[in-house]
Order: C-alpha cells, then sequence, then structure tokens
C-alpha cells in the first residue's frame, strides 16, 4: 500500500474513531465498567491518527508544490549530523523515561490503584526494559 493511501486512511480511521468517542461521551449517561475510559481513549487515539495522517498529507502537498524545499528537506533528514542528534536526544528522552515511569508506577501503587492497572504499567514498563536489552545485546553482537 502506498503513503497516499496510507496517510489518507489514517486521517479517515482518525476522524472516525474521533467522532465514535464523543458521540459515546455525549450519549452514555451513566458508564459502567470499560465503558468509563473506552470513549476517552477512542478520542485520543482517534486525535493521534487524524494529526499523523494530515502532516503527512501536508507535508506531501508542500512537497509538490516547492521542489526546492522538497531537495532541501531530504538532505536535512539524510544528513548524519542531524541524525545523531536524533539518536542522541532519544536516548537522553529514553533515559528519563525509564526514571519517570519508575516513579509512577511506585506512586500509583502506593496510592492503592486497581491492581489490574498497576500490572499494565508494570508490564508496559517491563516491555520497554526488554526491547531495549535485546536491541543492546544484538548491536552488541554486530560491532
Amino acid at each position: 500500500m502506498n503513503k497516499t493511501i496510507l496517510s489518507n486512511l489514517f486521517t479517515v480511521a482518525g476522524i472516525a474513531i474521533l467522532a465514535v468517542g464523543v458521540y459515546f461521551i455525549k450519549t452514555i449517561e451513566d458508564p459502567q465498567g470499560l465503558l468509563r475510559a473506552l470513549p476517552y481513549i477512542c478520542v485520543g487515539i482517534g486525535s493521534g491518527m487524524f494529526g499523523h495522517g494530515m502532516g503527512e498529507i501536508m507535508i506531501r502537498y508542500a512537497k509538490k508544490n516547492n521542489p526546492a524545499a522538497a531537495k532541501q528537506l531530504e538532505i536535512e533528514q539524510k544528513d548524519e549530523r542531524n541524525l545523531a542528534i536524533a539518536n542522541r536526544a532519544k536516548a537522553k528522552a529514553y533515559d528519563m523515561m525509564v526514571f519517570v515511569f519508575g516513579a509512577l508506577i511506585t506512586a500509583l501503587a502506593l496510592m492503592d490503584i486497581d491492581l489490574t492497572m498497576v500490572l499494565v504499567f508494570v508490564a508496559a514498563y517491563l516491555f520497554i526494559i526488554g526491547y531495549c536489552t535485546y536491541y543492546r545485546y544484538k548491536y552488541y553482537k554486530e560491532m
């Protein structure tokens, strides 16, 4: 599937999920269980998908109308210095995220939040740490 169709699909799907979330927020008077959070999750996911798809459409439109700017943008995206800066910024953000996420999990556990929610956060945290460990080991073997 090419990028044009995928961007348009993301935009339309985002609008649809956003509309479903807003509809459920407005119509369900006394939500119980999962329906208390599901509409808001739909609004968040729909907004993110719409923003991502629309951003891709706008970038493609700008590149089509200004070929010189498109060439300059491509050069900047492939520049080794910019890639090194982006990777270093991601590494710093990851390092901070590990400590902030750990502190958040600890705070939620101490506040007597439902055990299921704490375990979901712990599972996500361990997945991220495992992902990092896997790639660290993979890159260690390559170099």
